[in-house]
C-alpha cells in the first residue's frame, strides 16, 4: 500500500470520526434542551390552574423545601399547601407516567421492529384494564383475601399483575410458535381482545357505581395523584430505564435483523425477553395508577425518532422525555381548558394524539428500520 492511499485512508476516517462526534454532540443538545424544557412546562404547569399562583411563587416554594432554613415571607401559608399537597405530587406523576409509557413504547418499536406497537396496541393495557375492572366490580384481588386489608391498592395490585401476566403470556405464545415479532404482536392483539370482553362484561354485570367508578378509571387521569404514589413509582421507573438503556447496542444490532445482531454476538430470544419484561414492569406499574392512557407510548417515540433518530442510545431517554412533555402538556390543558371541570387525560392524549400520529405518517418519506 502506497503512502498516499495510506495518508487518504486516515483522512477518510478522520472525517468519519468528526461527522460521528458532531452527530452525537447535536443529539445530547436536543435531550439536554428537552430536559430544560419539561423542568420548564413543569414550572409552568404548577402555577397553572383556578388558584392564582405565580411561577415565582412556586420556585420560592420549592427553595424552601430544597434549602433548610430558607426563610420566604412572600409564599402564603394557602399556596404552599397548593403546591406541595395538590400540584407538584401530580406534576410529578404526569411526568413519570410520561418518561414510563413513552419508554416502554420506544423498547417494544425497537424489539419487535414494528413502529405501531405500544403498550395500548400490544395489549398490555387491556389486561390492566381486566385486573382493575376485576378489583372494582367484584371488590376482589388475585392474590387472595390476604391482601385485601390494603384495599386502597386493590386495583392498582390487580391491574399491574393482570398486565404483567399480558406480557408473559405473549412471551409464552410467541416462543411455542418461535419468538417473531409477528407472532408477539398477534398474540398481543388476541389476548387485547380477549380481555376487553371481559372487561365489557363486567360491565354488563356491574351496579350503577361500580360501573361509574370502573368507566373513571378506563378514561385514564391522574386524579390519584400524591406523594406515595410518586414514591413508589420513581424508583421503579428509573431502574427500568437505566438497565434498559444498557441493552442499546443490541437494540442498534436488533434493528438491522436478527442474522445481523446474532452474527454480532447478541442473544436475540434473551434481549426480547428481559427488555419486554422491563417495558411491562415500567409500564404497568404506571398504568396501575393512572388508568388507561393512549397514544403517549405511541406517539412520543415517533416524535424523538424525527428528532434524534433511530440510535436508540439516544432515541430512549429522548422518547422517554419526550413522553414527559407530551403528557405534561395534556394534563395541564385537561385541567384548565372546562376549567373548574377536569376532563380525564386520557381523552385529550387521544384526541390530539391520533390525528398527530396520521399527520406524521402522511408526512414519512423515509422507513424506520
Amino acid at each position: 500500500m502506497s503512502v498516499s492511499a495510506t495518508t487518504e485512508e486516515a483522512a477518510g476516517i478522520a472525517e468519519l470520526e468528526e461527522i460521528y462526534q458532531h452527530s452525537t454532540a447535536r443529539k445530547l443538545t436536543l435531550l439536554g434542551v428537552l430536559f430544560i424544557l419539561l423542568i420548564v412546562i413543569a414550572l409552568v404547569a404548577t402555577a397553572t390552574g383556578v388558584a392564582g399562583i405565580t411561577v415565582a411563587d412556586v420556585a420560592r416554594v420549592i427553595l424552601s423545601k430544597i434549602i433548610p432554613g430558607l426563610q420566604l415571607s412572600t409564599v402564603s401559608d394557602l399556596a404552599e399547601t397548593i403546591v406541595m399537597e395538590l400540584r407538584l405530587p401530580r406534576i410529578f406523576l404526569a411526568m413519570l407516567a410520561g418518561l414510563s409509557l413513552a419508554g416502554a413504547g420506544a423498547v417494544m418499536q425497537g424489539v419487535l421492529r414494528n413502529p405501531l406497537v405500544s403498550p395500548f396496541t400490544l395489549g398490555l393495557s387491556a389486561g390492566a384494564s381486566l385486573g382493575a375492572a376485576i378489583a372494582i366490580v367484584l371488590g376482589t384481588s388475585v392474590l387472595g383475601s390476604a391482601f385485601i386489608v390494603a384495599g386502597k391498592y386493590l386495583i392498582v395490585v390487580n391491574s399491574f399483575i393482570f398486565g404483567s401476566i399480558t406480557m408473559l403470556l405473549i412471551y409464552g405464545i410467541a416462543k411455542i410458535k418461535g419468538a417473531v415479532p409477528e407472532t408477539l404482536i398477534l398474540a398481543g392483539v388476541a389476548l387485547g381482545y380477549l380481555f376487553q370482553a371481559g372487561v365489557s362484561a363486567l360491565k354488563y354485570f356491574s351496579d350503577n357505581e361500580a360501573l361509574k367508578d370502573l368507566v373513571v378509571w378506563l378514561m385514564g387521569g391522574l386524579w390519584g395523584a400524591s406523594w406515595e404514589t410518586v414514591i413508589i413509582l420513581f424508583p421503579i421507573v428509573l431502574i427500568c430505564l437505566i438497565l434498559l438503556e444498557r441493552y442499546a447496542w443490541d437494540l442498534n444490532a436488533l434493528g438491522s435483523g436478527e442474522e445481523v445482531a446474532m452474527s454480532l454476538g447478541v442473544n436475540v430470544d434473551r434481549l426480547r425477553l428481559v427488555t419486554l419484561m422491563l417495558a411491562t414492569l415500567m409500564a404497568s406499574s404506571t398504568i396501575a395508577f393512572t388508568g388507561i392512557i393512549g397514544f403517549i407510548g405511541l406517539v412520543a417515540p415517533h416524535v424523538c425518532r424525527f428528532i434524534v433518530g433511530s440510535d436508540n442510545r439516544f432515541l430512549l431517554p429522548g422518547a422517554a422525555l419526550m413522553g414527559a412533555v407530551l403528557l405534561l402538556l395534556a394534563d395541564t390543558l385537561a385541567r384548565i381548558v372546562l376549567a373548574p371541570v377536569e376532563i380525564p387525560v386520557g381523552i385529550l392524549t387521544s384526541l390530539i394524539g391520533a390525528p398527530f400520529f396520521l399527520f406524521l405518517l402522511l408526512r414519512k418519506k423515509h422507513q424506520y428500520w
